[in-house]
């Protein structure tokens, strides 16, 4: 029996046992739907951090406290407003600085109010981050010095504390001060996993005597260009290495943030793909008891297709290739079905999804491979049947 023939036959037995067919291949459709919609969500949130990194620039140094390694515990920064104007003073003018302290904050304007991350920052930072000012003006440096309670809203946390009005010149109330607002960013969107648009930016001063604390969470530093970065990190390190241990900071490069995250990334797709897997096992395993109950019903079948010369390659062909078909529609069907929710999920809702060519690929194949794994059995079973003893099969 060639290939041809065997795929005619097998799919003649699958045609006359519908109901059974369609929900042997119903696992199988999970399986693959599954390993599609995990893994898409998966690329799709790496997608979307490698962007909001790229979106800082190529020429900007990040100093965070302690050291930066996948699965590293957070470490409390020991940053102080003095080691930011130290690395200005030293790095002089071909670099911008900014020292960030955030903190998640309720913030009021008269009866409506919205959380957001309420950001104290120097006067360099819409420059440093590329962040616009589209209304009103950016923090000062008079500001900063003064700790002036002034505010920069961003454009969703504008819209949402000042729905039908201009918020320039007119009041938020963070933790019970009240700040002017001076100013609206432009839209930017997430990026980090960090809602741009609903932050609150203060100065610096402001927001440390708001918060309590001395402390600067972290020290960006925009030098003129990317070729610059490696002399800027080492006087950069040499500059906090006068007043700071080496392990309680980290200088980072764009390239060495993408290269952490990616390994954090990388392992939450397996992960995900992992729990799909089993999904897809499930299924395989109960194509391997619809063969095998198959099988056991087509005994005489057998026998007689033995008796007019069938060898024992043949049978086994037969029914191995009748797992695959049965495997192969049920991952063509689960791979429609994974890239229609990944679509949707990405369309209307936050989650990131984006479908690539070789996670489709590899469902394929994959599903392919659960029918070849698991109709191997059944299928050999059926080859070795004794013609004399299927034939008396009742």
């Amino acid at each position: 029996m060639n290939l041809p023939e065997a795929s005619r036959v097998a799919v003649t037995a699958i045609g006359a046992n519908r109901l059974r067919s369609a929900l042997t291949v119903l696992g199988v459709v999970i399986g693959v739907m599954s390993v599609v919609l995990l893994v898409a969500v998966g690329t799709g949130a790496r997608n979307e951090v490698t962007a909001g990194v790229e979106d800082l620039g190529s020429n900007l140094l990040l100093v965070v406290p302690g050291s930066f390694d996948f699965g590293q515990a957070p470490t409390l920064s020991k940053f102080t407003i003095d080691d930011v104007e130290d690395i200005q003073r030293d790095l002089g003018d071909q670099v911008s600085v900014s020292g960030n302290l955030a903190s998640g904050e309720t913030v009021r304007a008269g009866s409506v109010s919205a959380f957001s991350s309420v950001l104290g920052a120097t006067a360099e930072f819409d420059e440093v981050l590329n962040r616009e000012v589209v209304r009103g003006e950016f923090l000062t440096e008079s500001d900063v010095a003064t700790g002036r309670r002034v505010a920069v809203l961003g454009s969703s946390a504008g819209a949402a504390l000042f729905p039908d009005s201009d918020p320039i010149g007119k009041y938020v109330t963070i933790a019970g001060l009240r700040f002017r607002v001076l100013g609206v960013f432009d839209e930017l969107g997430a990026a980090l996993g960090v809602d741009r648009d609903s932050q609150v930016v203060v100065p610096i001063t402001a927001a440390q005597r708001l918060f309590g604390t001395r402390r600067v969470d972290t020290i960006f530093v925009k030098a003129p260009d990317a070729s610059q970065l490696d002399p800027i990190t080492d006087r950069l390190r040499a500059v906090l290495s006068e007043r700071l241990d080496d392990s309680e900071f980290s200088v980072l490069t764009q390239q060495e943030i993408l290269g952490v995250a990616g390994q954090i990334l990388d392992t939450l797709t397996l992960v995900l793909a992992a729990i799909a897997g089993i999904s897809l096992l499930v299924g395989g395993i109960g194509v391997s008891n619809i063969m095998l109950v198959s099988v056991q019903e087509r005994t005489r079948e057998i026998g007689l297709r033995k008796a007019l010369g069938a060898r024992t390659r043949d049978i086994t062909t037969q029914f191995l290739v009748e797992a695959i078909v049965l495997c192969g529609v049920g991952g063509v069907l689960g791979i429609a079905l994974g890239v229609g929710l990944a679509e949707a999920a990405s369309t209307f809702t936050p989650l990131p999804a984006a479908v690539t060519g070789w996670s489709v690929a590899l469902a394929f194949g994959v599903s392919v491979g659960v029918g070849i794994a698991f109709g191997t059995f059944p299928a050999r079973r059926a080859g070795r049947l004794d013609p004399v003893v299927a034939l008396r099969y009742e």
